[in-house]
């Protein structure tokens, strides 16, 4: 029997997810390469490299966590599921994506990861400029791409509630949340 909603754990790391990869996007500095490293944006940047690697260190437990838990099977058209899993599989990708070429272009461009705190990760690759400016504009459309997507999951999850009444949202939301009874047409 299928259950009906995402447990504690998968929903903490989600909502976390969530929220880091949001505040990662509004602090990333953004712009050249000379602004992204001015000291007036220094602040910025760690904030945003700290929480990049919190998102990693995040979406590692959620692909460990999504190989022994087991997850609602929710009563959708085909083509819905087609839909969520090729969405769910994308957001995964570029969960990865986006902080892999953060890290490989500012290493490649000659620059550390400079986390909150100071502490910082020397460049671990040879120093290849020009294709670290690449990667780095890489990073950034892969970043607004995280944003759309992530956008395009939380409307179809507020369809499913809102629309369809079919509980799809409300299995991501603890119990405690005002949305977990669908409204009944």
């Amino acid at each position: 029997m299928p259950i009906g909603r995402y447990g504690r754990v998968a929903q903490t790391l989600h909502w976390a997810t969530a929220i880091v990869v949001l505040v990662a996007f509004i602090y990333g500095p953004g712009g050249s390469e000379e602004r992204v490293y001015s000291a007036a944006r220094d602040f910025d940047r760690q904030l945003h490299e700290t929480l990049g690697l919190t998102v990693l260190s995040l979406v590692a437990l959620r692909i460990v966590r999504r190989t022994i838990d087991t997850r609602p099977d929710p009563e959708v058209p085909a083509w819905m599921g087609i839909v969520a899993r090729v969405t769910h599989w994308a957001l995964y990708g570029l969960l990865l994506a986006v902080p892999f070429t953060a890290i490989t272009g500012a290493w490649l461009e000659g620059h550390p990861l400079t986390l909150l705190g100071k502490l910082e990760i020397p460049p671990a690759l040879p120093l290849a400029h020009d294709t670290g400016a690449i990667v780095a504009r890489i990073h950034t459309w892969l970043g607004d791409t995280i944003m759309w997507i992530a956008g395009l999951h939380a409307a179809a999850a507020l369809f499913h509630h809102f629309v369809l009444s079919d509980g799809v949202l409300a299995s991501m939301l603890p119990r405690w949340f005002p949305l977990w009874a669908p409204s009944r047409r």
